[in-house]
């Protein structure tokens, strides 16, 4: 059985974006991030666990584009969202919510339900009625993105945050959250909550995406690195295929995939992604600013 291992994101965009203006404390956070994950395994937790303990730390992080700090829609409000999905076929997600402090958290809740995806304040009562933290949507509004929003930059980063897992009985998870794109319409909703696009977990691949959730949404684009694993194409191959279909559609970004075997590839067609990897045995990797490891495949001997 492989070494428990995951990979992290949070958002593909440009080369010095977001993330870099503060590079020591977001490298800190996705260090964090993956040690919130080992812990969850190390305790024999499953990858699900896992996975939403370590979406939670990257949440928090007012810098990256989910929960607190996450950008503002066009009028100035706040609309988040979530997804989480294990190899199990156990999925939830919720869209266009502005209560539950933690999304994942909510997504979560939805998946202990008989529901996959919830939606608006039926979504926040539904987490709330599960024990996930509320508070004012004010909360999630912050200084930084208020200005943002009265100049948005002309190529922005997709700050989507993600995770992905293998745990020590071979479970796989993945999630995702967002914020959005900044000075969307409200009611915008893109790949990230929605299963087969931006969030996707079976028996053999776990994988969570980033950037124009649209281009995302038409390609079916974490499915269908599914599919292709399951027709037999190595990880890697499929993970840069989707991306090339992902950009004939018009659209960029990046994402994180592992497979059932151990490899793992965080692959982005982007100027940057912030990301980090954990394999059971290793310390912690994370980068912000740097090229490597771009598409190179972290396998369970090479990482």
């Amino acid at each position: 059985m492989p070494a428990p291992l995951v990979v992290i994101h949070a958002g593909a965009g440009r080369k010095f974006g977001t993330a870099s203006e503060q590079e020591d404390r977001s490298r800190a956070a996705l260090i964090e991030a993956l040690d919130a994950a080992r812990a969850v395994l190390e305790a024999d937790g499953h990858a699900r666990a896992a996975v939403e303990a370590a979406v939670r730390v990257l949440e928090d992080f007012e810098l990256f584009n989910a929960g607190r700090g996450a950008v503002l829609c066009a009028n100035g409000s706040v609309e988040l969202s979530a997804a989480l999905m294990s190899s199990d076929a156990a999925a939830g997600a919720v869209a266009g919510i502005s209560r539950t402090r933690s999304p994942i958290a909510g997504a979560r809740a939805v998946l202990d339900s008989a529901q996959v995806l919830m939606v608006g304040p039926a979504a926040d009562q539904l987490a709330a009625a599960a024990g996930a933290e509320q508070v004012d949507p004010s909360y999630f509004l912050t200084d930084r993105e208020r200005l943002r929003l009265l100049d948005p930059p002309t190529n922005p980063d997709h700050q989507t945050v993600g995770a992905a897992c293998l745990d020590g009985d071979g479970n796989l998870a993945a999630g995702t959250s967002t914020g959005g794109i900044r000075a969307q319409p409200p009611g915008r909703v893109g790949d990230c909550p929605l299963i087969g696009a931006g969030t996707w977990a079976d028996p053999r691949v776990a994988v969570s995406c980033t950037g124009d959730g649209e281009a995302f949404i038409r390609a079916g684009a974490a499915r269908y690195i599914g599919a292709q694993v399951e027709y037999g194409a190595e990880l890697a191959e499929a993970a840069q295929r989707t991306l090339d279909t992902v950009r004939s559609l018009g659209g960029r970004g990046g994402l994180i995939a592992l497979d059932v075997f151990g490899n793992a590839v965080m692959p982005f067609n982007t100027g940057g992604m912030a990301r980090g990897f954990w394999r059971e045995g290793r310390a912690p990797e994370a980068w912000v600013t740097e090229e490597e490891p771009q598409a190179r495949l972290l396998d369970p001997e090479s990482a």
